[in-house]
């Protein structure tokens, strides 16, 4: 009988602050899939967008899973010393005649799906350009453990879309299908409002001959304004006096009901708990979820 495959998770954040509620709980959704199934689980830092990584943002992660028992195998990988193995693999690309330069600017771009402006245009390397992929007619199709399925024209919907910026930096689509690939990564948990991406890194991992892992996109956490809660809604950091209530919280918001007497648990107590009873069924077709105000101890 063959052995079973090895689950490999992993949690990618950007290293742009402090972990905030929303980033916690994706990360805990995903580390409980990966341990209830006694996979392993990664820690990769998404640090390409230099211009947005703000310093000491690292070490404040790293503290904060830390903290809430979120331990990582293996070593943790960074992004930005992959810049070589991007290159390498967007010159076979090109050899392939798969990309074309683009000029285009943010302004000139009405439209989220890109027009197709500069695809038969001759830009000359040293021009300032991006790097779009072609797209072709192809539908994506794919099952999410939550979504269901998910079926999008790729050309129609995504149009040909960027693989590498005006500014030389490797865009997220690219750079995370080449990481979980090399990670050898076969199941990402990850934030509803990332399944739009999901077609176009399945349609490179087609290009490219990779491996497709299982996908599952939890709901987000939303703000009493209906805003996913991330860095650029000044979502707070994660309030770090009591782990314990906190993971409770978050417990509670991925629907796992947690019982009553664990409320003032330590958080290894928590995590062994929520492990053994992991079950992300009452997720199902969710989008989003509202977030209480505080997740805090009580007085």
């Amino acid at each position: 009988m063959q052995d079973k495959q090895l689950v490999i998770g992993r949690f990618a954040p950007s290293p742009t602050g402090p972990l905030h509620l929303g980033s916690l709980y994706t990360a805990l959704a995903s580390f409980l899939d990966a341990r209830s199934q006694q996979g392993l689980w990664l820690l990769r830092i998404d640090d390409l967008d230099t211009p947005r990584n703000i310093k000491g943002s690292v070490e404040s992660i790293l503290t904060t899973l830390a903290l809430f028992g979120l331990h990582w195998d293996r070593s943790v990988v960074y992004q930005s010393s992959q810049r070589a193995v991007y290159d390498e693999i967007l010159d076979h690309i090109e050899a392939r005649q798969l990309t074309y330069r683009c000029s285009c600017s943010r302004k000139m771009l009405a439209s989220a799906v890109y027009p197709g402006y500069c695809k038969d245009r001759f830009i000359a390397p040293d021009n300032p350009h991006a790097l779009r992929i072609r797209t072709d007619p192809r539908m994506i199709s794919f099952h999410d453990e939550l979504q269901g399925w998910i079926t999008h024209h790729l050309a129609e919907q995504h149009g040909d879309f960027i693989l590498k910026r005006k500014d030389r930096i490797i865009a997220y689509q690219f750079a995370v299908v080449i990481d979980d690939d090399r990670q050898q990564v076969n199941q990402v948990v990850r934030g509803y409002d990332l399944l739009d991406s999901t077609p176009k890194q399945i349609y490179l991992q087609q290009l490219l001959g990779l491996k497709t892992p299982r996908y599952m996109h939890v709901p987000i956490i939303i703000d009493r304004h209906g805003y996913k809660l991330s860095k650029q809604t000044r979502a707070t950091a994660v309030d770090l006096t009591a782990p314990g209530m906190v993971m409770f919280g978050l417990l509670v918001l991925l629907k796992q009901q947690p019982p009553p007497e664990l409320q003032r648990a330590p958080v290894a107590e928590l995590l062994d708990w929520a492990v053994l009873h992991w079950n992300p069924a009452p997720l199902r077709y969710s989008q989003s979820i509202d977030s209480p105000l505080q997740i805090r101890s009580p007085v």
